[in-house]
């Protein structure tokens, strides 16, 4: 199977502010086009051995799939988190008017 052309990259972030400092940084490198930011969420997860609850903020990123690489890269720099929620989520079918632009925004050949 061929891999997608695009994803969404999901991160969880500490907060309002960092993700928006890493959504401004993947996007002045034009490694995606758009980013979404949903603050705040309420996780639920296990943390060395206990379950653990805390107040996050979701990033989503619209990005050339084959980007996740660098993506990951400029998440690990900036984001606080010892072991960072970075997941990448094969976009399979969309708008392909859409999907033009995000290629457009991201000098992505499609």
């Amino acid at each position: 199977m061929e891999a997608p052309e695009f994803a969404i990259i999901y991160v969880i972030c500490s907060g309002l502010e960092e993700a928006k400092k890493i959504a401004g940084k993947v996007l002045d490198q034009r490694l995606a086009a758009c980013a979404n930011i949903v603050s705040p969420i309420y996780s639920l997860y296990w943390w060395k051995e206990k379950i653990e609850e805390a107040q996050e903020t979701l990033l989503l990123l619209k990005a050339p799939y084959g980007y996740y690489q660098e993506i990951e890269k400029v998440v690990r720099a900036n984001h606080s988190y010892e072991v960072p929620a970075i997941l990448r989520l094969p976009i399979t079918e969309g708008l392909p008017e859409y999907l033009r632009w995000l290629a457009q925004e991201t000098n992505f050949d499609y």
